[in-house]
């Protein structure tokens, strides 16, 4: 039998494609400082020149919502808030991603997100998972 060479589906060196970075973010207003971090690192690896993709799973879709970052609880004097997170995140040009079930279990509908943000299923959290080159989870 020859050697033959194995060519893996995936090899982003041959590709020259950005990295990927994926941040899973299941905190909401529930847990505000947890939720600003998520935004936070996912701001930081998109600035780092990755194509990161903050996914939105059970409270975490909460962030999704049109003016749901308003009602976030009063910050202490000098801490960012979530909407301003949530605005540096859109500048950075994130790409938001929520999990379907967990938006359809809140009773929510794809007009209620913001607009930068989209439904997907749980099955592409998965496979975003496996192509990732770096991941967090809050």
């Amino acid at each position: 039998m020859q050697n033959e060479l194995i060519s893996l589906p995936h090899d982003r060196e041959q590709e020259k494609v950005e990295p990927l970075f994926l941040v899973v973010c299941t905190s909401g207003l529930n847990a505000p400082a947890t939720a600003r971090s998520a935004l936070m690192f996912a701001t930081i690896a998109a600035t780092a020149n990755s194509r990161t993709i903050l996914y939105c799973v059970q409270d975490g879709g909460d962030l999704m919502v049109k003016g749901a970052v308003d009602r976030e609880p009063d910050t202490k004097p000098g801490k960012p808030t979530l909407k301003q997170r949530l605005q540096e995140a859109v500048e950075s040009g994130i790409e938001f991603q929520v999990c379907s079930q967990s938006f359809a279990n809140k009773g929510l509908k794809e007009d209620d997100l913001i607009p930068q943000a989209k439904i997907t299923g749980a099955a592409t959290l998965i496979d975003l998972a496996l192509d990732s080159d770096g991941f967090l989870a809050f």
